[in-house]
């Protein structure tokens, strides 16, 4: 009897079209995206990532992935993460503070840390958790945080997530800056930038950066997501793009990739290059115990790299000195509230590294690849953003005008995403072009003949 006297309340109760769920409102507002032109689509690939693929059954030239060493389908990644596979099997089962910390994440760290130049280095899911998780984890209210302009999304909701007071500069304008870094006085100040812009491919000045993070006490969180594995030597990232130290010792081991997956030690007590453990070949030696400390890889600056662009695989990791790492794994909750990755991939990112330290050809044929496309848009009523990266802009302007000029590439076969706002500003529209190692010579003839065909 209660049960139908709680029915019968419930039938009593009025009826306003306002308080259900407003679905009439949100199609509302997804058409009024597509009528701006502004409406995303997911389309589906039926093939490894590549340069050939087939993209909703129809086979395309692309020019639209992040994949710009050509790593994310390589026959040695792929054995590498089957192997980890083998051994570790496939999910982690648990967040890395409670039972899901793996020897290979553990391995991979220490050769990333090494690898870029830093004392210590923690693993993410992703870029944009990492992002989270340092500046969540490293600034709260009293505190401030100067960002550029065109930063990635994921940084721009890391400092709105941190309740730091937020200050923001013109892209790369370093007097504007100093302006604003000179006028906080107290607090923590997190100075946070793309290191390459993804929509722009620009490198930030970072030896600039760094020189105003000094004279103003701030730290400097890197986002590298697009210059590590492209940019510096070995492609150890855009730190090493203004300077490249010699190779760093290896003072602990690391997974072998291509064997047992057993721990390799230092061979008696000469300090090796990582990658002279994985590959032997493929590292330059400095000095004996000589580390990368210098140019503008100062104990201020946090790192953070992505690997699923140029690496090939997937996750990020960030390297910082071992205090800031230590505060990370107390306080960042995008790390500490999730379950770690799979440890295969780890393995895989080994691997992965072995073949930055090996394949310079690699970076080589994109510097070739970046001015025979550069070189064969000049005439085209579309200009090209300044950009030395595998990130080549084509700025056309209206949102309409650069759907059209991605379809009418997509209907030649050639697949070239349009980026529209709120991705970048209005008026900006682009077609963002970008190579990778796998790309040959007549690759990009052919989207530069399809460019002309339609600028006729």
């Amino acid at each position: 009897m209660k049960l139908i006297a709680r029915k019968s309340a419930l039938l009593q109760i009025p009826f306003h079209g306002t308080q259900i769920l407003p679905f009439a409102e949100l199609q509302t507002e997804l058409d009024n995206r597509a009528t701006q032109g502004l409406l995303r689509r997911r389309r589906t690939l039926s093939t490894p990532q590549g340069v050939r693929i087939m993209v909703d059954g129809k086979p395309y030239l692309s020019f639209c992935s992040n994949d710009y060493l050509g790593l994310a389908n390589h026959p040695q990644i792929i054995s590498a993460l089957q192997q980890g596979a083998q051994q570790f099997g496939v999910g982690s089962g648990a967040s890395h503070l409670v039972s899901g910390h793996f020897d290979a994440h553990q391995q991979f760290e220490k050769a990333f840390a090494e690898f870029v130049g830093k004392p210590a280095a923690l693993s993410f899911s992703t870029g944009y958790m990492a992002n989270l998780g340092v500046v969540q984890a490293l600034l709260g209210r009293g505190d401030t945080v100067f960002a550029d302009k065109l930063n990635h999304a994921s940084l721009n909701d890391a400092m709105q997530l941190s309740r730091a007071e937020v200050k923001r500069y013109r892209h790369n304008d370093m007097a504007q800056l100093a302006q604003m870094l000179g006028e906080t006085k107290s607090g923590r100040k997190l100075v946070i930038t793309d290191a390459v812009f993804s929509m722009d491919g620009d490198i930030a000045p970072l030896p600039e950066l760094l020189e105003l993070c000094e004279k103003f006490d701030a730290w400097l969180l890197l986002d590298d997501a697009h210059g590590f594995g492209v940019l510096g030597e070995q492609g150890r990232g855009s730190l090493f793009h203004f300077k490249s130290p010699p190779c760093p010792p290896l003072q602990s081991g690391v997974i072998d990739v291509m064997g047992n997956n057993e721990l390799l030690s230092n061979h008696g007590n000469s300090p090796l290059c990582l990658a002279e453990v994985l590959a032997p070949s493929g590292c330059k030696r400095g000095a004996r115990g000589e580390s990368l400390r210098g140019g503008v890889n100062s104990p201020r600056i946090i790192y953070m790299a992505t690997l699923g662009k140029a690496a090939g695989v997937s996750g990020a990791c960030v390297a910082a000195e071992q205090v800031v790492i230590d505060t990370l794994l107390q306080n960042a909750r995008s790390y500490i509230y999730t379950t770690a990755s799979p440890p295969a991939l780890s393995v895989a990112l080994l691997a992965s590294l072995q073949l930055l330290c090996e394949e310079d050809w690699r970076r080589e044929r994109l510097r070739q690849l970046i001015a025979q496309l550069r070189n064969g848009t000049k005439d085209l009523p579309w200009s090209m953003m300044e950009s030395a990266t595998p990130i080549q802009p084509l700025l056309v302007g209206g949102n309409e005008a650069a759907l059209a000029l991605s379809e009418g590439l997509r209907a030649r076969g050639i697949w070239v995403p349009a980026i529209r706002p709120p991705t970048v500003p209005q008026g900006t529209a682009r077609l963002r072009i970008t190579l990778s190692a796998a790309h040959s010579e007549a690759d990009v003839a052919e989207l530069l003949e399809a460019l002309h065909e339609l600028a006729s």
